[in-house]
């Protein structure tokens, strides 16, 4: 069970966290996990005023018939967040259902948390948080028409991606796998304001190794692996393609090296 939009978004607008799985990915990865049935449940004020022991009662219990329930150590429900883990357990034994609930996970003493994963992507360190996620971090979207600078100005066409994630690594040029229509490539993904070409608009620009086709209009995902280094201004478009031309060795090296280990 998940809920769209975030809790925080509706009860305090303008508050809400970073995304780190819209839900259309998380109800992908959801899925991928062999969950038969998601229940999507759009959270409203009139919903968040539901009490804690009604939402047990009367929908997980009378609508869905819940048998066994699995949440986090630090799960909290209701209205006011007044339930918890204690209240499900006790009206467990008197509705018939069990509960289980999941420990604190650490990895290299670290606690694995959405807290501690936005941080870890938003300052680059994307094998940190991939250790954390148990993948590569990921953002989606549709290819979207660019200033067509990339294969006219550099040599090297790029696929610019409606930002519709929210959570963004830091602006940066970044080794990257892309998933286009279920075939796994290797790119170079540029996030900034292209400071040669005068600061523009904040993009994230892909460039798809050994690609060949049009990708405007199709929705493609990039896999974040390694920040190569931070954006920064070049004194001629020369000198920027040849530092692109070096960005893409960096990165072929790099996943190569990646797929052997």
């Amino acid at each position: 069970m998940t809920f769209e939009p975030h809790p925080i978004r509706v009860m305090k607008p303008g508050n809400g966290p970073l995304l780190i799985t819209p839900t259309s990915q998380k109800l992908e990865l959801i899925g991928q996990t062999g969950i038969d049935i998601i229940f999507c449940i759009p959270f409203t004020r009139e919903f968040a005023a539901i009490s804690a022991e009604d939402f047990v009662r009367n929908i997980l219990v009378e609508k869905i018939g819940v048998k066994e329930l699995v949440v986090g150590y630090d799960y909290t429900f209701g209205r006011d967040r007044e339930g918890n883990t204690r209240l499900l357990m006790d009206m467990g034994q008197r509705l018939g259902f069990t509960v289980h609930y999941i420990d604190p996970v650490r990895i290299d003493h670290a606690l694995v948390s959405s807290t501690s994963i936005r941080k870890l992507v938003k300052d680059g360190q994307l094998k940190e948080a991939k250790k954390l996620l148990g993948r590569d971090y990921q953002i989606q979207g549709i290819v979207m028409k660019g200033h067509n600078r990339g294969q006219r100005l550099l040599g090297y066409p790029t696929a610019n991606l409606e930002l519709v994630d929210e959570l963004l690594p830091k602006q940066g040029i970044y080794a990257v796998t892309v998933i286009i229509e279920g075939r796994t490539y290797e790119g170079v993904t540029n996030i900034g304001h292209n400071p040669t070409f005068g600061n523009g608009a904040l993009s994230l620009e892909t460039h798809v190794l050994d690609f060949h086709g049009n990708l405007l209009g199709k929705t493609i995902k990039v896999n974040f692996v390694q920040l190569l280094r931070d954006e920064k201004t070049f004194d001629s478009i020369g000198a920027l393609s040849d530092q692109i031309a070096q960005d893409i060795e960096q990165a072929r090296v790099l996943l190569r090296g990646r797929e052997r280990t």
